[in-house]
């Protein structure tokens, strides 16, 4: 017998072999039982089972206590108890000494004499009875997950320092304009001092006291062990374990209050919400993996948007970090954005869309956009229109197919069923327009049987027959294939260069992204526009900057304000 229910016995941890090659767990040998030495199952006056102290050389067969009789049994001796004696404590068991290993395997098996022990009516054993097995030297493992940053000893010193300037201070009284000493010494990044000034109350009375800030960033040290957590912490003002885009408003709106390579752009009150929001959507954009529209620590982790926030500190011109921040990346997007906005009420249709690049994406892959497939939860503002932050992940998707989001992007379109592979039939839905419009142009088009075959050599899918989302990141020829069945002149273009002198232009570009390029080119040629024919002048830097500030003129924006409708 190796499980027993319900039945009183003093444990001894061992097994031993007896006859019938049966293996009797001698944490239950003395168990209430019946047996051919002792016959018969002694009990007390109250009706309880006596437990037999006995080792025999036979099968023994246990006899149990319905759980119900049990807790009745027990009721009755905790009352007789307490008649008895009510202030005095319940009498312990007396249990036997155990016997040694050597003198269970002497045993005679002659009964020996029966001592009376009071029993024990419940059915799990006693603690003292049962200690448990102690872990083994040397099993501890280690804590190795430590979502808020491992912890380190603090000696103070920030604090300290926190004082220290707190008190060079006017009545120690901190304004927003005084938070870059003091994200300094708390060893943060210096465009991190708008979030931080907001995080410890200043919107409320417009100044800081060390004070009510010092609690606070004792608080955040406590807690948050490394600057990702403490970031998430300062910019949610420790209210959230996610960001959300306005969460970015305070942090951006301050780097185009104080950067110095924004200089120029202070004055323009109207292009503010628009650089801010143009920010957020890259942000999003790249950082946000899960498209979600909300940035967790784990996502913060593996970008690199802290590393591009601090190098504001050092980089004065900011079109050198193309990193979300760039202007003339912003410039070019939102130049983009206006000239297919004919009614300027920052939404375009999907006629709209249609005239992006002359007609270069094809109305079916403009369907699939407007379906909803790349739009996220509450993102859809209007029915059948795109506002301008889905307008940034798509110009961002289309000029940089080599991008993770923007592989997931036009496979989420190209997905028709949303089973998460692309079949044959799917490719020939989006090829078929293709091959209209180059017979339309006077081209000779492939017939899709050698397209298919030329697509599955180019990229090799895991299943035969069918491309996964892991298949195109795993292939470097991705923008080829996306090109072939959505945008023709792309397509056009790949078939039609010449190697060498794209080999000769890689190079030249070397360290570039496709984004990258596509931006100084377009930027160039919106600043060339913008001088006067006739005119050979070279515009100097200060002129130039006015100059693209200028080309949306204020009588083009609308007086109101744009609301940031997408989270990205």
């Amino acid at each position: 017998m190796t499980t027993l229910c319900a039945v009183p016995c003093q444990f001894l941890g061992l097994k031993i072999p007896i006859y019938h090659s049966v293996l009797v767990d001698q944490r239950c040998s003395r168990a209430i039982h019946h047996c051919d030495v002792c016959n018969v199952v002694q009990r007390l006056e109250s009706g309880a089972a006596i437990v037999c102290k006995s080792i025999h050389y036979g099968v023994c067969q246990p006899v149990a206590i319905p759980p119900t009789k049990a807790r009745i049994i027990k009721k009755r001796e905790e009352k007789a108890t307490a008649k008895v004696s009510p202030h005095s404590p319940p009498a312990k068991p007396q249990l036997s000494p155990q016997p040694k290993v050597a003198d269970q395997l002497q045993h005679s098996p002659q009964p020996k004499e029966v001592t009376e022990v009071k029993p024990t009516t419940s059915a799990t054993p006693s603690p003292k009875s049962d200690p448990p097995n102690p872990a083994p030297s040397g099993s501890a493992i280690p804590r190795f997950y430590f979502p808020l940053g491992q912890p380190v000893s603090e000696d103070g010193k920030e604090l300290k320092k926190v004082s220290e300037v707190f008190g060079t201070l006017k009545e120690g009284k901190a304004f927003k304009s005084d938070f870059g000493e003091i994200a300094k010494v708390c060893n943060c990044p210096l465009y991190w001092k708008g979030p931080l000034f907001l995080a410890a109350g200043g919107d409320k009375l417009g100044c800081v006291t060390s004070a009510s800030f010092q609690p606070l960033w004792k608080r955040i040290i406590q807690k948050y062990h490394d600057d990702y957590s403490r970031f998430m912490a300062i910019m949610t003002r420790m209210k959230g374990s996610y960001l959300t885009a306005d969460d970015f408003v305070p942090l951006i709106q301050d780097v185009i209050d104080t950067h110095p390579g924004l200089t120029f752009l202070q004055e323009a009150q109207e292009f503010h919400s628009r650089y801010l929001h143009t920010v957020i959507a890259r942000i999003f954009y790249t950082v946000n993996r899960s498209w979600s529209g909300q940035i967790s620590i784990p996502e913060l982790r593996r970008s690199n948007l802290l590393q591009v926030i601090s190098s504001l500190e050092e980089e004065d011109d900011i079109n050198q970090i193309t990193d979300f921040f760039s202007y003339e990346h912003f410039y070019v997007i939102y130049c983009k954005f206006w000239e297919l906005d004919t009614d300027h009420d920052l939404f375009i249709s999907q006629q709209d869309l249609a005239r992006h690049n002359d007609g270069a994406i094809s109305s079916r892959m403009a369907e699939r956009i407007f379906s909803g497939a790349v739009t996220r939860g509450s993102t859809v503002s209007r029915e059948g229109k795109m506002s301008y932050t889905e307008f940034v992940w798509f110009l961002l998707a289309e000029e940089d197919k080599k991008h993770p989001t923007a592989i997931e992007y036009w496979f989420r379109c190209m997905d028709l069923d949303g089973d998460g592979l692309l079949s044959m039939y799917e490719l020939e839905y989006f090829y078929e327009e293709q091959y209209n419009k180059m017979v339309s142009l006077g081209i000779e088009p492939m017939p899709f049987e050698d397209c298919l075959c030329q697509m599955l050599d180019m990229i090799n899918p895991a299943i035969p027959g069918k491309i996964s989302l892991r298949d195109l990141k795993q292939s470097r020829m991705t923008p080829l294939f996306f090109d072939t069945f959505f945008n023709l002149e792309k397509y056009l273009d790949h078939e039609q260069r010449d190697p060498f002198a794209a080999a000769k232009e890689a190079e030249d570009m070397e360290g570039m992204s496709d984004w990258e390029r596509y931006a100084a080119e377009e930027y160039e040629m919106l600043v060339a526009d913008e001088t006067m024919p006739g005119q050979d002048d070279v515009f100097d830097d200060d002129a130039l900057e006015s100059a693209e500030v200028r080309r949306v003129t204020r009588a083009d924006m609308e007086e109101a304000d744009y609301d940031y409708t997408g989270g990205a």
